[in-house]
């Protein structure tokens, strides 16, 4: 049971699971850097005890394998899962009645309750600028925290119990930021932080806003937990922490006892210029204006260590985060939506670009063709659903077409789906809508649009994987002339039944040319039933140097649904519309080349590469 954040980098240590820099490290990009490498290399969490500009010691990849995070929370894993358990179906937890998870729920429930504990004088002063200023990516804004719990409530006499904690970026530094006096505070839509801020505009007063940055890990982790509306994530802290959350209340701000640093301040409508930032997505997200906190106070521990994370294209150590959630949260998904069984947000496409879901189909059972109803109403249920809500592309099977069928098996799950769909009857359009605020492919922030495809009954079609197919398809002299390729070059297949085809970089008064000279290649071609799914990519897609051309699967999800919004980039064989719904024969065409209207991926400079391995050559 941790009681800080040293305490439990220094268990860590012990195991052999973390190691230290000793050498002074740059934060700007060197240090992120550093953190991808020893990421991407399955390597320990790092302490670095130098950093330029900084008073503080800093760590990064604390959470950057499962055994890490099994071995921090291995005294409280089991009494989280046991009361997540008894929390989604209590019913069901008593009709077996275990002695031992009862006691184990108990004592869970106990640590769950927050404890009133310290004072100010447990504290010194500092300033934003005495943090370490750790710049991620090249074009990145400013200096970032990435690890922030930023805590709020309905109003500062408002009951502990009604604290929102959420992980929302940090700009500390750049733009048009005083320096040391505001800091940017970006939050996305379906954020609850929303809620407190809105009523505190409504009352025409400042929110009054505590970040927390450190202290025991399991404070980190809850900042990220997707808590339902009305339950604090101070409760779940206490729960995976094993120990009761500490805090204390100065000048109206909730202040956490075992945190490290503790930045206190008022959000007011005022709006100033926020990023970019290199996000998890894999691109920068641009700058817009958002909520700029008007800094009051900087605490710090005397010997406060300084947690950060990285994003980026995934997977990174977020990653992790959202696996250990999922082992957690699990009984509660069917607990809250009915019908539905299993979910998988796919974190190799960005996570809320493309969402799995597999669920029930009841509602005729009589039939003597099962067709997509009750997924339908599952599908929307899961778009309304906390941050399912922020989907892009749900793909939603029926359980009784194959029991077994697995969420979390990309290849299997698409191949189920892809066999089964009714081109002309399956494909469900949201138009006009909210998307997750980090994906620009609707040309506008937070706008864009979704797609469900829902399948249901006896499979329509065989899916083939045989390059041999393609040899007798015939592509428009726009792909082939353009490039000097065949049409064997310039395809791939990352899996049964989808096609990545290059193309011409994106020009938009041609595409409805080129897209309809392939639409009558494909009309032409024997196998177009066997191959449903064609995303067409650009000829060169490089990422951080990494050419790309769609032939692995994670290249192919990445590519796909980072770069595609549904409504303005999916086009089909003989499309129509019908009483206003769009349907198609096989096969669907992904467009999901890069538009003007999309940001950057991310690359960081070959120099700085260089160095972070020789500074990991050096200390590991």
């Amino acid at each position: 049971m941790y009681k800080s954040l040293e305490q439990a980098l220094l268990d860590l240590e012990k195991a052999g699971m973390l190691k230290r820099i000793h050498q002074e490290v740059d934060p700007n990009l060197e240090m992120a850097e550093i953190a991808r490498q020893v990421f991407e290399n399955n390597g320990p969490a790092l302490l670095f005890e130098k950093v330029k500009g900084s008073p503080f010691r800093a760590a990064c990849n604390i959470f950057g394998t499962q055994e890490r995070l099994d071995f921090l929370f291995r005294k409280t894993i089991k009494g989280t899962q046991t009361a997540v358990q008894f929390k989604s179906n209590p019913v069901q937890f008593f009709k077996n009645p275990n002695p031992v998870k009862l006691l184990r729920a108990a004592c869970t429930g106990i640590n769950a309750l927050p404890r009133r504990s310290g004072s100010i004088k447990d504290f010194e002063e500092c300033t934003l600028a005495d943090l370490p200023q750790i710049k991620s990516w090249p074009l990145d804004g400013g200096a970032f925290i990435t690890l922030p719990q930023v805590a709020t409530r309905p109003s500062e006499n408002a009951s502990v119990m009604t604290t929102n904690v959420g992980m929302y970026r940090i700009q500390i530094s750049g733009n048009e930021y005083v320096p040391n006096e505001e800091c940017g505070l970006h939050y996305q839509i379906k954020r609850d932080i929303a809620r407190h801020h809105r009523k505190a505009i409504e009352e025409n007063r400042p929110l009054k806003v505590s970040i927390f940055i450190g202290g025991t890990p399991a404070q980190t982790v809850a900042a990220v937990m997707p808590m339902p509306e009305n339950l604090s994530e101070l409760f779940f802290a206490g729960m995976l922490g094993g120990r009761r959350f500490r805090y204390f209340i100065h000048d109206g701000y909730l202040i956490s006892s075992d945190a490290d640093f503790c930045i206190l301040g008022e959000m007011e409508p005022e709006l100033k210029p926020e990023g970019p930032f290199g996000d998890h997505i894999g691109y920068y997200s641009d700058k817009h204006d958002f909520p700029c906190l008007k800094v009051k106070k900087v605490l710090c521990k005397k010997n406060a260590i300084y947690p950060f994370t990285v994003v980026g294209r995934p997977p990174k150590e977020d990653t992790l985060f959202g696996s250990f959630i999922h082992q957690i949260t699990k009984p509660m998904v069917p607990a809250s939506i009915p019908g539905l069984h299993a979910i998988h947000a796919v974190d190799d496409a960005g996570v809320h670009p493309l969402c799995l879901a597999l669920a029930s189909e009841r509602f005729v059972p009589y039939a003597k063709e099962r067709e997509p109803m009750e997924l339908l109403k599952t599908a929307n249920a899961i778009l309304g659903f906390n941050q399912a809500s922020l989907s892009k592309y749900l793909l939603i099977a029926a359980k009784e077409d194959n029991a077994n069928l697995n969420v979390n098996d990309v290849p299997a799950f698409f191949a189920h789906v892809l066999e089964r769909l009714d081109f002309s009857r399956d494909l469900h359009f949201q138009t006009a809508t909210t998307i997750d605020t980090l994906d620009y492919t609707g040309g506008r922030l937070n706008h864009g649009s979704k797609l469900i495809m829902a399948a249901a009954g006896e499979k329509r079609r065989n899916l083939r994987h045989d390059m041999q197919d393609i040899e007798i398809l015939q592509l428009p002299d726009a792909f082939t002339n353009s490039q000097g390729k065949t049409s064997r070059n310039l395809i791939k297949m990352p899996m049964a039944g989808v096609l990545i085809i290059q193309a011409p970089a994106f020009d938009e008064n041609e595409r409805e040319a080129i897209f309809m000279q392939l639409e009558s290649a494909l009309d032409k071609w024997e196998f177009r039933e066997n191959y449903p799914w064609i995303s067409i990519v650009d000829q060169v897609s490089e990422i951080d140097n990494e050419r790309l051309d769609g032939s692995k699967l994670p290249d192919f999800l990445w590519l796909t649904f980072t770069r595609s919004d549904p409504a303005r980039d999916i086009f089909g064989l003989q499309s129509f519309i019908q009483n206003k719904h769009w349907g198609c024969h096989a096969p669907i065409i992904v467009d999901a080349r890069v538009k003007p209207h999309h940001q950057k991926s991310l690359t960081i400079p070959n120099e700085i590469k260089k160095r972070a391995a020789e500074i990991l050559k050096q200390e590991l």
